[in-house]
């Protein structure tokens, strides 16, 4: 699954689009130049059980480490990938 992103002034996505359509999306907002806030997350019912989820969160990680920035997860979804991936922890926001 080729994940894509796109950002424009603050706000962003981390998405997986097949056929025109996008199957998983995860959003954000920039406050400020040093912090990333995940505000949604969803996916498709024909990625469910697939990891899709959790590789969107997982670019915003790689890229959170490639910018120095830091992560504050608001998407119940997104903080309880956090919440299970301790390796992740360098880049949220504490």
């Amino acid at each position: 699954m080729q994940i894509e992103h796109q950002e424009n002034n603050a706000k962003g996505s981390f998405y997986f689009e097949q056929a025109g359509a996008r199957l998983a999306e995860m959003t954000y907002s920039r406050a400020g130049t040093h912090l990333m806030i995940i505000d949604h997350t969803e996916v498709s019912d024909t990625l469910r059980g697939k990891g899709a989820g959790k590789q969107l969160v997982q670019a915003a990680v790689e890229y959170a480490r490639e910018h120095q920035i830091k992560i504050l997860p608001l998407c119940p979804f997104a903080k309880s990938v956090f919440d299970r991936t301790a390796d992740w922890h360098d880049v949220l926001d504490r």
